[in-house]
């Protein structure tokens, strides 16, 4: 029956249907209601996403403004409108498809009124928001100490995305009254400066559906159908207002009744690494509960990875309890068993992955479709000194945005600026930069005047400057805060009319940002970027998918496109990353260092409720980005945090079948009675300090060797992994069973054989 369905669909629509497999196909034409699609790895689902989205306008089930489409990046946004635009022959321009943050901002910017924002309210990045809470700290003479302002930021963002206002915080002790004080207060300064940060984007909007009728059922009556991509990473307050937009006041018994709005969620819950920011998998089982969904529509084939791979990440997620359960499975061949390397050292381990990386794009493979995967960004240091010294290209992955680099943080402060005088932050960043000789004590006279006269800091400046204008000679030369009002207040009328690009231009040139950075050594780089701004905006403009494309509407999307990781085009390179940067994307050969207890999995997942299943799901992902070859690599010993760590193989080995691997060493270094080599450290030190490691217990008399099962008084049973040092200096590394690795010095520690 299923088969015949299938064929008859396809048969109808083979040019709009053509390749999708039967459950792809069963997703993409499903009727309308609420429904969950578990997508591995590889199977298909942004192309199953879209091409529901064509379905249903081709049937005439929706319109291009009828629906709904969250995503959780820019780039995932843009690319799905690119696909509905090859597939259709529609004018994507106006739909509703993008990030959580996107799609709020733009209905606050609709309903600016009903919100209680003005018209042109800007947004606050992190750094924008910590910014403005040390300002706020300082006024309140807060101790920086006792409430360090990072901690404060995530205490108030924490209590957004949970849907929790200041007066709902959780307060347990004097310290967290004082944390929920702070965010009162920094409510009230966002609210008087008219700026929003990018949580308080979702519960705004949130809020604002919730207490207006009128505009939930306009809302819900326009968007019938919600599709959401990547639906395992949704925290609470992202959740609850997809539910609000979907009907959520009512019982799933009386939307199944009623035909109401249908919620389309891909996702996958063996992917969700982001507990840590607050998503919770858990969203795909309350889902199936509200919207009463009695099957979930699974994607199993992957079209990404050789079988072996597969394999082996089947075999290692199985050991999670908490899973819906699905098994990937790849019409391709099973491909080579993943190749395991056991390294003495962290940089024996550098030297192995550079020689097999050279040895792989000798055999054709470029650069860029090889990646370098390491849990904790320390890594990284060891690994790029080995590549530089072999003249490797290497990019790493997801470091310093385009918009969150110090000469566009610049730029677009004065930008933020002209489009509105309440922006304290903006002022304050670029007041005297470049330099204007305004000192503290002005700024501090400045910001009194602005507090006792209820005023926002451009408006206590330029009626400073009008107060001083009055009393000198209009032909003097303007210095300090005057010379600032004047040349904002300059720019201001020189740029209005102006297209956007050349407003842009006229700020870098006129602020000073452009002689400032000629005039630095090392400025080349900057100017660039200033120049790439100009582009920036130009390709803004031209970019028909934007409705708006005012100097505010710039400003907004170069606020949420702070967020995205963007890999640099350019010189084909190696591509080195953390294992969550590596999430979406897809490689050659790929490439697992520092697979050691303690590291991957991370020792903090210890302390932490279902931590090791985190950890477990992020060792999917990093396994699941490889299409034909997977190393895997772990050191016996590493410097990691400036201290020198030895270590034993993850436990992730053991939930792998050993079928599937191949052992490129046994690691030679393993040996009870051969030291290590000596090796000599330069840079975690003034002139490098030198450490002798001497592994083993060269006596052969010695009752203990490695692998001996032993028993504690304290401590239990467990089994000896390591040994170093001699005599009384001797020691061992025991893995107990319930106690974890420890270090232990023979001379003291009361073992016996088991």
């Amino acid at each position: 029956m299923r088969r015949a369905l299938y064929l008859s669909v396809t048969q109808m629509n083979p040019s709009f249907l053509a390749g999708l497999n039967e459950p792809q196909l069963e997703a993409v034409t499903l009727a309308h209601q609420s429904a969950l699609i578990l997508a591995g790895a590889g199977s298909g689902k942004t192309r199953v996403l879209t091409t529901r989205v064509a379905w249903l306008i081709q049937t005439a089930q929706a319109s291009p403004a009828g629906l709904l489409a969250v995503t959780f990046t820019n780039k995932a946004a843009k690319e799905m409108l690119a696909r509905i635009g090859a597939m259709l022959p529609i004018n994507t321009r106006g739909m509703w498809v993008g990030t959580f943050h996107g799609l709020c901002n733009r209905m606050l910017r609709a309903h600016y009124r009903e919100a209680g924002l003005p018209q042109l309210f800007q947004i606050l990045d992190s750094q924008d928001q910590l910014a403005l809470i040390k300002r706020l700290m300082k006024a309140a003479n807060v101790d920086e100490e006792k409430f360090p302002p990072r901690q404060v930021a995530w205490f108030i963002n924490g209590h957004k995305d949970e849907g929790k206002r200041a007066h709902e915080a959780d307060v347990y002790d004097a310290f967290s009254r004082r944390m929920q004080e702070l965010y009162a207060a920094y409510d009230e300064q966002c609210q008087k400066e008219g700026v929003v940060d990018f949580a308080e984007l979702l519960l705004r909007c949130y809020e604002l559906l919730s207490r207006n009728e009128i505009l939930r059922d306009h809302y819900r009556g326009r968007f019938q159908n919600i599709l959401v991509d990547e639906f395992q990473d949704t925290n609470r307050l992202q959740y609850q207002w997809l539910r609000l937009l979907a009907g959520g006041n009512t019982g799933a018994a009386a939307r199944a009744a009623s035909g109401a709005n249908a919620i389309f969620a891909v996702g996958d819950d063996d992917q969700s690494i982001y507990a840590f920011r607050g998503a919770s998998a858990a969203n795909m089982q309350v889902l199936q509960e509200d919207f009463a969904i009695e099957k979930v529509i699974k994607l199993e084939q992957n079209y990404r990875s050789h079988g072996h791979i597969l394999d082996a990440a089947n075999a290692l997620i199985e050991h999670n309890r908490k899973r819906l359960g699905k098994n990937l499975w790849t019409a391709e061949a099973k491909g080579e068993a993943l190749r395991v390397y056991e390294a003495a050292t962290d940089f024996d381990e550098a030297g192995f992955i550079v020689e097999e990386v050279k040895s792989l794009h000798n055999e054709g493979v470029r650069l860029s479709e090889m990646a370098l995967l390491y849990r904790s960004n320390a890594q990284s240091r060891v690994l790029e000194h080995a590549l530089f010294n072999a003249s490797l290209a290497y990019r790493v992955y997801g470091g310093l945005r385009f918009f969150e680099r110090q000469e566009i943080k610049h730029a677009l402060a004065y930008l933020r600026l002209l489009a509105s005088d309440d922006d304290d932050g903006a002022l304050l960043r670029i007041i005297n930069f470049p330099a204007r000789g305004i000192g503290n004590r002005s700024l501090e006279q400045l910001q009194d005047l602005a507090r006792s006269s209820a005023l926002s800091l451009w408006a206590a400046a330029r009626e400073k400057a009008l107060e001083k204008s009055g009393r000198e000679d209009a032909a003097a030369p303007k210095k300090g805060v005057d010379a600032f009002v004047a040349l904002i207040a300059g720019m201001r009328a020189a740029c209005d009319g102006l297209p956007l690009p050349e407003i842009i231009e006229h700020v870098i040139e006129h602020s000073g940002l452009r002689a400032h950075y000629q005039s630095e050594r090392e400025g080349a780089d900057r100017l660039a970027n200033l120049d790439e701004l100009i582009n920036a905006a130009a390709v803004f403009v031209a970019d028909e998918s934007h409705d708006d494309t005012s100097l505010t509407a710039f400003l907004a999307h170069a606020a949420l496109e702070a967020g995205d990781n963007q890999a640099a085009a350019g010189a084909d390179a190696l591509q080195l990353m953390t294992v969550h940067s590596a999430k979406g994307l897809e490689f050659h050969s790929v490439f697992i260092s520092g697979l050691e207890e303690g590291l991957f999995p991370h020792e903090n997942s210890l302390s932490e409720a279902d931590g090791k299943e985190e950890e477990r799901r992020l060792m999917y992902v990093a396994l699941t980005r490889a299409r034909r070859r997977l190393y895997l690599s772990f050191a016996q010993s590493r410097m990691l945090h400036g201290q020198t760590r030895y270590n034993i193989a993850s436990s992730f080995f053991q939930e792998i079948p050993e079928t599937l691997m191949k052992r490129v060493n046994r690691g030679a270094a393993n040996a009870m009675h051969v030291p290590a080599p000596r090796r000599t450290h330069s840079g975690y030190g003034r002139g490098g300090v030198e450490i002798t490691v001497e592994r083993g217990l060269p006596d052969a008399s010695s009752p203990w060797r490695i692998g001996q099962n032993v028993l504690h008084p304290k401590f239990g049973a467990g089994v000896i992994v390591d040994a170093e040092g001699r005599g009384a200096d001797a020691r061992v590394q025991v893995n107990f069973h319930r106690n974890g690795v420890k270090w232990l010095a023979l001379e003291y520690a009361k073992l016996s054989p088991a």
